[in-house]
């Protein structure tokens, strides 16, 4: 029954979150989690902020971790915005600059967030195609918009729009936000978190849930000019304004600090997704070409139903969405290498082992 709910929400379908089973024990390749834990500076800076203090609030502008982020990046603190992971500084940034009845632009197979977001908040969205190797179009998001919303790498996709492609969209929407969500971007893309320097109506969105290990702290953060960031502000502070909590600050400023542990951890996710590929190839599949923690592919003989549901029968959880062009293909987590050669045996044994030359 929806009797109580307000007319606002009783039309929306909410995001579905990936499987976080409970009844036994899995191999988790569907949430985009990262395999290795977080950064032992992190785990130690959260066991030491468990005292006493706990009984405070936290510090509502986490200035501690606006101040490493600052550092590493090499930006001013008034362009760094900090919130309770990406989907919540994603949905600030909906609300600071999309009017209710104005029109976004984003692709048509991209972050099942986007269409959720828009739908609560009022504002009408246009997807534009992405083309028939899923790459991104440019003219339709040059102009005649109220806001544009790029995920780079895209998601589920994995693929990168390069530099001077985002560039084109910022020059050809002047007077509109355009925001590029980069949860990804750490597995070998090109950040564009240097354009904001230049381009007043950038900004640029991240996590430390992927590439540092820290889905389970929840923390996110958008770099952009002041004036967005204070927009992104003046959102939470009437919304919430303590959207970190202490041990997440803490943590988080410390595996942003540990630039050694990141870059490490991140190209070992790398290699593995390179050899993972490697081996899906040889089983006859189509793998698009990733700059993320994730892989999406294809088989010729074997429908992505198939593969999702046998690959469930043999204790391993991959993303499936059964949505047009895309219910062929299984977006697979890059786990351990263990996890991955668990995954290739499992495949073979799926398909048949109907590869190139079979």
């Amino acid at each position: 029954m929806k009797e109580f709910w307000s007319g606002r929400i009783q039309s929306i379908t909410p995001y579905t979150p990936g499987e976080q089973p409970r009844e036994r024990k899995f191999i988790k390749l569907n949430t985009n989690e990262n395999p290795y834990p977080p950064s032992p500076k992190a785990l130690e800076a959260i066991r030491q902020g468990t005292g006493e203090a706990l009984r405070l609030y936290p510090d509502p502008a986490g200035a501690e971790l606006v101040q490493a982020l600052a550092e590493v990046y090499g930006l001013e603190e008034e362009q760094i915005f900090v919130g309770n992971g990406s989907d919540e500084v994603l949905s600030f940034a909906f609300q600071a600059f999309f009017d209710q009845g104005s029109e976004i632009v984003f692709p048509d197979i991209t972050y099942s967030f986007y269409p959720v977001y828009a739908n609560l908040f009022g504002i009408r969205c246009r997807t534009v195609p992405l083309g028939d190797d899923f790459t991104l179009p440019m003219e339709p998001f040059l102009g005649g918009n109220d806001g544009v919303v790029i995920a780079n790498p895209n998601a589920p996709t994995g693929i990168e729009l390069g530099t001077d492609g985002i560039r084109r969209i910022l020059e050809g929407n002047p007077e509109r936000v355009v925001i590029v969500d980069e949860a990804y971007v750490d597995f070998g893309g090109e950040s564009v978190v240097p354009l904001i320097r230049d381009y007043p109506n950038l900004l640029v969105v991240q996590t430390a849930s992927k590439s540092r290990s820290l889905a389970g702290l929840r923390v996110g953060f958008a770099f952009g000019n002041p004036d967005l960031i204070a927009g992104l502000n003046c959102v939470k502070n009437s919304v919430n304004s303590y959207t970190l909590d202490r041990l997440a600050i803490a943590g988080a400023a410390a595996a942003v600090r540990d630039v050694d542990y990141f870059d490490a951890r991140r190209r070992q996710v790398m290699a593995t997704r390179e050899r993972t590929v490697g081996q899906l190839k040889e089983l006859g599949f189509t793998v698009l070409p990733s700059r993320t923690n994730f892989i999406f592919a294809s088989h010729p003989a074997v429908s992505g139903r198939e593969l999702f549901s046998g690959l469930r029968r043999e204790g391993i959880l991959v993303r499936w969405f059964d949505q047009p062009r895309i219910a062929d293909f299984l977006r697979i987590t890059i786990g351990t290498d263990g996890d991955m050669d668990a995954l290739a045996s499992a495949l073979e044994r799926l398909t048949g082992g109907k590869g190139p030359s079979a």
